[in-house]
């Protein structure tokens, strides 16, 4: 979910050595190609017309040639996994050699670490894009609904929890990282 810690997972991996592909960067890409603002209404706007071009694993179709042509390369972190159909896409494509962390954050938490980020300018990913606590809570709901997200979480192999300090968070991560290189 926003702001549960996808990012300080992936830079975690991706010290490890690994590549690194964020899914909703196609939203992001498509939103500066267009010429429009990043927020989150023309982001929603964004995902929901791609979506409906693409199905609701659009996501994983966008990227899927990035990510295979990344993991030619190397192991991937791929960031944001979010429809169930997505997911179920992925899992076929690469069998058993996929491995799917959900990282989790109380509600609360989350709303206000999205309420406190700090867009940076010149950040041509826009990673860190602040989200208002309304505009948190209504995202949680339409990707719970919209997205069947509940669904890919609850199928992942991995669940950490990001509710105490970075280091916590990354104990339970290169605990994964042993079993899974």
């Amino acid at each position: 979910m926003p702001g549960a810690g996808k990012t300080l997972a992936s830079e975690f991996f991706i010290k490890k050595g690994m590549l690194h592909l964020r899914f909703g960067q196609a939203v992001l890409d498509y939103l500066i190609k267009k010429g429009l603002t990043v927020n989150e209404k023309n982001e929603r706007k964004i995902r929901e017309y791609l979506r409906k071009k693409h199905g609701m694993a659009a996501m994983a179709i966008l990227n899927l040639p990035k990510l295979k042509a990344l993991k030619q390369k190397g192991p991937v972190i791929a960031d944001g996994l979010y429809s169930f159909d997505e997911f179920l896409i992925l899992k076929k494509q690469f069998k058993q050699n996929i491995v799917v962390i959900s990282v989790y954050a109380p509600p609360h938490m989350r709303y206000e670490r999205l309420a406190q980020r700090k867009l940076i300018a010149g950040d041509k990913r826009v990673v860190n894009r602040p989200l208002t606590r309304s505009e948190a809570e209504s995202r949680d709901l339409a990707e719970l609904k919209n997205l069947d997200k509940g669904g890919t979480i609850a199928m992942s192999d991995y669940t950490v929890l990001n509710t105490k300090s970075i280091s916590f968070l990354n104990k339970q991560l290169n605990e994964i990282y042993k079993k899974i290189s």
